[in-house]
């Protein structure tokens, strides 16, 4: 899952809506707490990565690696990720009351007044998110599709084969589709059953 999934499926609470963002730059083992790292956002970080091992036995979302070409197989887990949140932004109404952008605006105003230091390889990245929407953003394949060059250019080593890889959203986006609207259901399920297993809840 890439922002705006993980955003939506860690729940109400700030700490598990940033955690859920932040994520994917929080490295190593949380027990002990990473320097800087408080409990309730280590929770969501846990939440983030629980939801990220959940989709990667799923069978829709296994599916949907499965429909990325041969030569891109090895990073189909980030363009699925990414393929995904163009489907969440574009359906959005169908899973949510509150208007997307208005949802996008909370996400990006929680982690600029969060008061502990967040992963300073976040910060950079946060800063152009916010700025340019990028969570609301992705309802447009145009923009998934730039999204995934500047992640092959800025995020991955290179060489690697993730540059024009929006061209295989619309090779098969009935596919990719039908995927995300199998899969999402089970996903919040799972990611409701993890809060609400969780000490003291």
């Amino acid at each position: 899952m890439n922002f705006l999934a993980h955003a939506f499926l860690a729940g109400p609470l700030a700490s598990d809506r940033i955690g859920g963002v932040i994520g994917d730059f929080v490295k190593g083992r949380l027990d002990p707490l990473p320097p800087g790292l408080g409990v309730e956002l280590a929770a969501g970080v846990m939440l983030h990565r629980r939801i990220d091992s959940f989709a990667d036995t799923h069978p829709a979302f296994r599916r949907s690696r499965a429909r990325v070409s041969a030569e891109r197989r090895r990073v189909g887990g980030i363009m699925v990720d990414l393929f995904y949140d163009h489907f969440l932004a574009l359906h959005w109404d169908r899973f949510s009351t509150e208007p997307l952008r208005a949802f996008t605006s909370q996400v990006y105003r929680l982690i600029g007044e969060h008061p502990e230091p967040l992963p300073a390889s976040f910060q950079p990245v946060f800063e152009r998110m916010a700025a340019h929407d990028w969570m609301a953003g992705y309802r447009d394949a145009t923009n998934v599709a730039r999204a995934l060059d500047r992640m092959a250019e800025f995020r991955l080593r290179r060489p690697n084969p993730l540059g024009g890889a929006g061209a295989e959203l619309l090779r098969d986006y009935a596919g990719f589709e039908a995927d995300f609207f199998e899969f999402v259901p089970d996903a919040l399920a799972f990611a409701e059953s993890v809060r609400a297993a969780r000490p003291g809840v």
